[in-house]
């Protein structure tokens, strides 16, 4: 296991100009804010950060800024690159090493119904491009369609490959993986319940709501590791209560909100994404100011 990994991760937000276009101005507000919440690194080009709705153009410039806005900054970065096609994902993994990114992460392949045998060659291909380590990932809310234990394994078995970020409920499935793999490394992605699979021996989480909480993820995943029940229990709860919050907005826009209402220049979601509450600035923005949440603030 690459122990120099283990540690909380912010599945980075991606600034956008209000026209739509990639801003690096705003993406740069953004991860200045991130950067000083003592995380361990940050996970960029994400689901949290509309990857999905950004061409490999952007998703390249965008790996330039974070490059710059890192350099002798002692923040890991893992460069997520999981894109509909083999070939851009290869394309932005070649670019990730040439930043001297830490890793590499990518969703298995969900445009089409694709067989376990193809989602294993996609890895496969991927994770030999480059010199990097690859964080594998098992979402299934986002490809609607959970990889089966074995294929993981497999998966998890290959060359280069160095662990997994696994975002679904099904934690006695992550308890089998732990225990057949275990020189491997195990990120859990669901904010909200972070603490369930902490207690199971992952190392370290990636999340959304990192971006405006990394300070109280840092010392929730301490917690558990210190065996503090009651103060993993108190933390979890503010960032629960949190997390509900957003939901009403929808996490992507509620978090830019979120981050719009302390001052941080983050603009707002990429359409189709809309902010479902039209008042989410000032309502999260109350919130905060009245919240648990507000002495976690960066």
């Amino acid at each position: 296991m690459d122990s120099s990994l283990t540690g909380m991760y912010a599945a980075l937000l991606t600034g956008f100009a209000d026209s739509g276009a990639f801003d690096a101005d705003r993406q740069t507000a953004i991860t200045k804010y991130v950067l000083r919440q003592g995380l361990k690194g940050i996970y960029i080009g994400g689901s949290s950060g509309e990857s999905g709705l950004m061409s490999t153009e952007e998703l390249l410039e965008q790996q330039s800024v974070i490059a710059n806005l890192t350099q002798g900054h002692k923040t890991s970065v893992i460069a997520h690159v999981g894109l509909p096609n083999i070939r851009d994902s290869i394309s932005l993994a070649k670019s990730a090493e040439t930043f001297q990114f830490d890793a590499l992460s990518a969703l298995p392949p969900h445009s089409y119904p694709y067989s376990d045998e193809e989602i294993y060659h996609y890895y496969s291909e991927l994770a030999a491009a480059t010199s990097l380590p690859l964080i594998v990932y098992e979402v299934p809310i986002r490809t609607s369609r959970p990889l089966p234990l074995e294929l993981l394994q497999r998966i998890l078995d290959l060359p280069n490959v160095a662990g997994i970020k696994f975002t679904s409920t099904d934690l006695f499935k992550l308890s089998m993986l732990r225990k057949s793999r275990p020189n491997k490394l195990y990120f859990f992605g669901f904010d909200e319940i972070f603490a369930a699979a902490a207690t199971l021996g992952c190392d370290g989480g990636i999340g959304t709501t990192y971006n405006l909480l990394g300070r109280l993820y840092v010392e929730l995943y301490n917690s558990v590791l210190e065996s503090n029940l009651q103060k993993t229990q108190e933390l979890q709860s503010i960032s629960q209560d949190f997390v509900e919050e957003l939901l009403p907005t929808g996490v992507i826009p509620g978090m830019k909100a979120a981050l719009r209402s302390i001052g941080v220049d983050a603009g707002y979601a990429r359409g189709p994404l809309i902010e479902q509450d039209k008042a989410a600035e000032q309502r999260i923005g109350k919130f905060l100011e009245s919240s648990p949440a507000r002495d976690w603030l960066a």
